[in-house]
């Protein structure tokens, strides 16, 4: 792996709204940008996972969707997440600048959710959700790359944790107010959709009055410095192998929408999924600040192999699953592999690659993995409809586990040194 510039060189002032003190964190405090970003995230996810427990529902019940054509739908709308994540990403790092395209990202998102209640068909839907994909593509790489910005590189997974949890809290209070709603008002999908405005509306106010831009690390470019628009060779080999290796995951980790879908196939009354949810979404936001700090301590590597292979065992559990009962257990043990993987992947690509390209470079990962999870729900859904429900859950377990072996064995990651001068996570 080649050197770059420590994570730690002044870099020049901002003329965006830039924070006064210090962008990193005291001692032991959380920085104030994670702090504000995570909340934020906490009333994005509320309002989003009112929506997304009970959309695969919705379509299915209400708008008589196949299944087929839902897998299409979460395919193409993460898809197009990805191919914006890319751009955004690497917009970021010529502007030098993030907190633009974060408040775009959430404003976008926030709007875009409600208008679901007033959706005719599933190809409205569809656009809806690209639309809603699209600001999660534009926020994301600038976002994890503020993140990393404002802290420092040994309390990393600290911080990505931190902000994972605080994004999962809401994530478990979505579906829960979902499961009020239809428990008080039963079909009412679409009271579901008018009611995700209000923390959406919150989390737009928040992003625009609160979150600032942290200085940069790394040299200011010289004027008239060619730049090329995509620096792969940049990056370095150790990343592009664990991109490779999480693009193979990616392909069997097909949308949550079709575990939803599985829920309901094997007896769960629809009024109760939302409520499985939450169980999950609770189980990993109270994981993910320890795991984070555990991948601070015995490297982030080892942590995703043990995420990569829970999400295996998982997704097996969903092929071989019977009865209701069940799937609650499931989706309890669903939490682990998430919160040990969901912050934690990003972390280690920050870990990789030189600082001046950390959001180049979160974007080009999750371009790669959007690419493969183009196909995932799609074939997901083509496997249910042919097939036996069970299949497309089984065919996933098999990749995710492919995935964590060759990311357990794979020698560029088990003796390269990431670009922060620390010894890469083994």
């Amino acid at each position: 792996m080649g050197t770059s510039a420590p994570d730690e060189e002044p870099a020049a002032p901002l003329d965006d709204k830039v924070a006064d003190a210090p962008a990193g964190p005291t001692r032991e405090g959380v920085p104030r940008n994670v702090v504000i970003l995570g909340l934020v995230s906490l009333l994005t996810d509320a309002s989003s996972e009112m929506v997304y427990p009970i959309l695969p529902l919705f379509l299915a019940n209400v708008l008589h969707a196949p299944v087929s054509a839902i897998g299409l739908i979460e395919s193409l709308a993460e898809a197009t997440a990805s191919f914006v994540k890319v751009a955004s990403g690497r917009l970021s790092d010529r502007l030098r600048r993030r907190r633009p395209l974060v408040a775009v990202g959430y404003t976008l998102s926030n709007v875009v959710k409600p208008l679901l209640a007033v959706a005719p068909g599933w190809p409205a839907v569809l656009g809806l959700r690209v639309a809603d994909r699209f600001g999660k593509g534009v926020r994301t790489a600038p976002r994890d790359a503020l993140i990393a910005d404002s802290g420092t590189a040994e309390r990393r997974g600290r911080d990505f944790g931190f902000h994972r949890a605080l994004d999962t809290v809401g994530a478990a209070i979505g579906p829960l107010t979902a499961w009020a709603i239809l428990t008080l008002v039963p079909q009412g999908y679409r009271l579901v959709f008018w009611v995700s405005a209000i923390p959406g509306s919150l989390a737009i106010v928040l992003v625009l009055a609160g979150v600032r831009e942290a200085r940069r690390p790394g040299p200011r470019p010289a004027a008239g410095e060619k730049r090329p628009l995509v620096p792969f060779r940049q990056l370095g080999v150790p990343f592009t192998v664990f991109t490779a290796v999480s693009a193979v995951f990616a392909l069997g980790n097909s949308s949550d929408a079709m575990l939803i879908l599985r829920a309901q196939n094997v007896g769960t009354v629809a009024a109760l999924i939302p409520l499985m949810y939450f169980v999950f979404n609770v189980v990993a936001a109270v994981l993910a600040t320890p795991l984070g700090h555990l991948s601070d301590r015995v490297g982030r590597r080892r942590l995703i192999v043990f995420g990569f292979a829970g999400y295996a065992l998982v997704y097996a559990g969903f092929a071989l699953a019977g009865h209701p009962a069940s799937i609650w257990l499931l989706f309890a043990a669903y939490g682990v592999p998430y919160a040990a993987t969901e912050g934690m992947t990003r972390a280690y690509v920050v870990d990789l690659v030189p600082a001046p390209l950390r959001a180049t470079a979160l974007g080009g990962y999750t371009f790669a993995i959007g690419i493969a999870a183009l196909p995932a729900s799609l074939v997901a859904g083509l496997l249910w409809d042919r097939f036996t429900p069970a299949v497309p859950f089984a065919f996933s377990a098999v990749l995710m586990l492919v995935a964590a072996i060759a990311l357990s064995v794979a020698p560029q990651l088990r003796t390269g040194a990431a670009i922060t001068g620390q010894e890469s996570p083994v």
